[in-house]
């Protein structure tokens, strides 16, 4: 699964687990395993109006080990009508009680014994939109079965349905053993309106078109999976047949975006192809389908052989020309690695939820580095650890929790970026190939089975030879990273170069191989060593003083770094350091000495830095106060804006050029404004905007049919500062209209402009709308911060003498308070 909620940092407040909560004092043990799952057969109908499901399920089952007489199944919120044993074919009424109607604990006909299996029949009727359970800041609901608009009342939204499992969920819409470490096959019969067209798991096995203009869709899943991995989705969705090999690859997607499949999802069959070649072990399912629908819990889920997607990806082809890995390719990496670590080899319980999230994070890299080279993948990697650091309640957990407050706290960034991150390092130390070799023989031992972490410690083990039981305990059931303190001294008479770690973290010090790269006399030598103590003292033999000495060569530690290197040695280091975080690091250096010509070099040289993302850095960072650095940076930036093959290189530089409010830059504004690019398009619209408002505002009145991303933003900051209640329903709706990322890039427009607008009506549109984001993103901690800005639009309304607008301020605070 992807999560989102990162989407939401620029108002975000990160929240803090209680420590002396209770339930964080519970072991949270793997469940005891009485019965096992077989075979899951379902027959389904829906209704649409009271948003019901109405099932026949048969489900088979043998005893674990020890023999039983009973059986508990996890079913929530449902109505039971029947549950029997099946007998030759015939329905047998057993006993059972519905406990708090969450579990069904039934007594079976007999004593089984582990070398015989049973079949229980169940007649159920799901009613999701009843059952009260609550969601996560990771996945934002749990009621398993969701109706998308089925009265096709709300306009432009199409009718769907649509499954989210994960983590116990599925018991919402059919009795199971809701766990992990169950693996069953599965048929499921879906009778929907025949218009309509269905997905789940495996194959589609046959239709049936029934006489009352509905039409029967079966599909078999014929390898075991686990319950929470079971998927159904019908809707009005158009079909795009790819393939991998001789298997279907199939991406399913509303209509209007149909003609942009291959630009979404093309990818895909390179991408199986790559992870099969790169793990040893080919895809293990019959098929492989995405499908992207509309309001999703959270952002993607790896349903067997099923992925699905929220609307977040789907993108025409202006939106994906401005579509950076981060956005939704980094999404399709993630959920089709989970294919093979989650899928094929499932968690064996929450608390080692790394074997599946850990290593879907690092897939997004090892893809990253194949098709878009090491600088990409570097630069996705430095953004998930900084995710991880940016909170020190993080540093607090260990990888592998048995301790929780709640199951779904484990979807967090130290499961997925630290995560990430640990196996990048652990690939580094072991070498790709030996890391490789062991993640296959992982896959092969645990098949259509559950694994954990020390399963993955054998499999690196065995492949490389090499003890890693150091490696687990400091990483996997440890927790927090070194901060480590770096300082240098040379020797001149004794030709040495001293090199001091210290470990500045509280606890016990973490044991650290790393390179160490000496540069000197024109030339690099590399020494790998290993930090075993909380503080090391490595000498150097230098002919000359070394221009550089870098620390962690291979930039994979995860570490916060406190380096005393110079100015002048990270300007050396841009120039003569060969990764990503070299360069990073070199810029962020020079970013704040631009009086220095060595800093300037540095900014100069990187505006046209290889790598887009450091182009866009060095940009946004130029002091353009500076005489020095404006005058030699405007025609390099003037270039960018007009011709990088990057479009948020373009806006980037366009942004910067438009804030010196040039006259001579116009004519380069106003024709980017033309630029299929929406990036691009925003960029010039906003700069035109600071010397020309009224002109911006006729250009924006023309961008109200076609705009996305960038251009909205840019839209709604012309409105907003240049506008008024004319455009106050355009950036109403586009508001109100918005998934959650885009909702926060411009809520703080969105703010300012109800504090601005004239009629109290709009205001308190504006207060109303504020108010409901509040409340439905409030697991994600964005309260405090949204509360400040009603405050401040209270401050307005009142200066305004807007009392009614205020009072709706005060109502509305006490609402998100509640």
């Amino acid at each position: 699964m992807v999560i989102t909620a990162g989407a939401l940092s620029p108002v975000m407040a990160q929240t803090t687990p209680k420590a002396d909560d209770p339930a964080m004092k519970i072991y949270r043990a793997t469940q005891p395993r009485i019965n096992d799952l077989v075979h899951t057969k379902l027959d389904v109908r829906f209704d649409y109006k009271k948003r019901y499901l109405y099932g026949k399920e048969w489900v088979t089952l043998k005893p674990h080990f020890y023999a039983t007489d009973s059986l508990r199944l996890d079913a929530k919120g449902m109505d039971i009508k029947s549950i029997a044993i099946v007998k030759n074919g015939k329905n047998i009424p057993l006993k059972y009680k519905y406990q708090d109607s969450l579990s069904l604990a039934i007594t079976l006909d007999k004593v089984y014994y582990n070398n015989e299996s049973y079949t229980v029949y169940i007649d159920y009727t799901s009613k999701p939109n009843e059952l009260h359970v609550k969601g996560s800041a990771a996945i934002n609901d749990a009621k398993g079965l969701y109706f998308i608009n089925p009265d096709g009342t709300e306009k432009d939204k199409p009718t769907q349905i649509w499954t989210q499992g994960e983590t116990e969920s599925s018991s919402a819409w059919f009795p199971t053993i809701d766990q992990g470490q169950q693996k069953t096959t599965d048929e499921i019969s879906m009778t929907v309106p025949a218009n309509y067209v269905t997905l789940s798991n495996g194959r589609l096995a046959s239709q049936k078109v029934n006489g009352d203009g509905t039409r029967t869709d079966t599909w078999k899943q014929e390898l075991p999976h686990s319950p929470y991995l079971f998927m159904m989705a019908v809707g009005d969705f158009k079909i795009y047949k790819d393939k991998w090999r001789d298997k279907e690859v199939n991406y399913y997607l509303e209509p209007k975006y149909a003609p942009y499949a291959k630009e979404i999802f093309g990818m895909t069959p390179e991408l199986i192809e790559f992870y099969s070649k790169t793990l040893g072990v080919d895809f293990p399912w019959y098929k492989y389908s995405q499908i992207v629908v509309r309001d999703y819990v959270s952002g993607a889920m790896e349903n067997t052989s099923a992925t699905l997607h929220g609307e977040y990806v789907q993108e025409t082809h202006r939106e994906l020309l401005d579509a950076y890995y981060d956005q939704g390719r980094s999404t399709i990496a993630h959920e089709l690695f989970h294919q093979w670590f989650g899928d094929l080899v499932t968690a064996e319980s929450w608390s080692n939820l790394t074997v599946n999230e850990s290593f879907a994070d690092f897939s997004e890299m090892m893809w990253a580095e194949h098709k878009y080279g090491k600088d990409e993948a570097d630069a996705h990697s430095y953004t998930a650890m900084m995710n991880y650091l940016a909170n020190p309640a993080n540093k607090e957990k260990n990888l592998v929790r048995f301790h929780y407050n709640d199951k779904e706290d484990m979807f967090d960034v130290v499961t997925y970026q630290k995560g990430g991150r640990i196996l990048n390092m652990l690939r580094n130390y072991l070498g790709y190939d030996a890391f490789y070799k062991g993640l296959g023989i992982y896959l092969k031992t645990n098949a259509f089975k559950a694994g954990e972490a020390q399963q993955l410690r054998l499999a690196l083990e065995e492949a490389s030879g090499r003890d890693l039981n150091w490696f687990f305990n400091q990483w996997y059931y440890g927790h927090g990273n070194p901060i480590l303190k770096i300082s240098y001294n040379w020797d001149d008479a004794a030709k040495k170069e001293t090199v001091y770690l210290q470990q500045t973290q509280d606890g016990d010090g973490f044991k650290l191989p790393m390179a160490i790269d000496i540069y000197a006399g024109g030339k690099k030598v590399r020494h790998n060593v290993w930090m075993n103590d909380k503080a090391d003292t490595l000498t150097f033999a230098s002919a000359v003083k070394p221009d550089l000495v870098n620390v962690d060569g291979d930039k994979v530690l995860l570490a916060e770094k406190n380096d005393s290197k110079t100015l002048p040695e990270y300007v050396f280091q841009y120039f003569n350091a060969p990764l990503y975080l070299d360069r990073f690091e070199a810029i962020t250096k020079a970013t704040p000495e631009q009086g220095d010509a060595g800093a300037r070099k540095v900014m100069l040289a990187a505006l046209k830095d290889k790598y887009y993302g450091l182009r866009i850095k060095a940009i946004r960072g130029l002091d353009m106060t500076n005489d020095d650095v404006r005058n030699a940076a405007q025609p390099i930036l003037l270039s960018l804006a007009q011709s990088d093959e990057n479009t948020l290189v373009r806006a980037a530089a366009i942004s910067v050029l438009g804030k010196l409010k040039a006259a001579g830059m116009l004519p380069t504004f106003k024709e980017a404004v033309k630029s299929e690019s929406y990036a691009i398009q925003g960029a010039a619209l906003t700069a035109i905007s600071m010397q020309e408002p009224a002109e911006a505002l006729t250009l924006a009145k023309g961008f109200e049919k076609d705009n996305k991303g960038a251009l909205t933003i840019a839209l709604i900051h012309t409105y907003a500062t240049a506008g008024g209640d004319a455009e106050w329903p355009f950036v109403y709706k586009q508001f109100t209209d918005a998934g959650i990322q885009n909702k926060f890039a411009i809520i703080r427009e969105f703010a300012g402009m109800t504090g601005a607008v004239k009629k109290p009506e709009y205001a308190q549109q504006g207060i109303a709308a504020i108010k409901d984001a509040a409340i439905k993103y409030k697991m994600y901690g964005v309260a405090d911060p949204l509360t400040t800005m009603l405050e401040g639009i209270k401050t307005q309304r009142t200066q305004m003498g807007d009392t009614a607008s205020a009072t709706a301020v005060d109502d509305a605070i006490k609402e998100i308070n509640k």
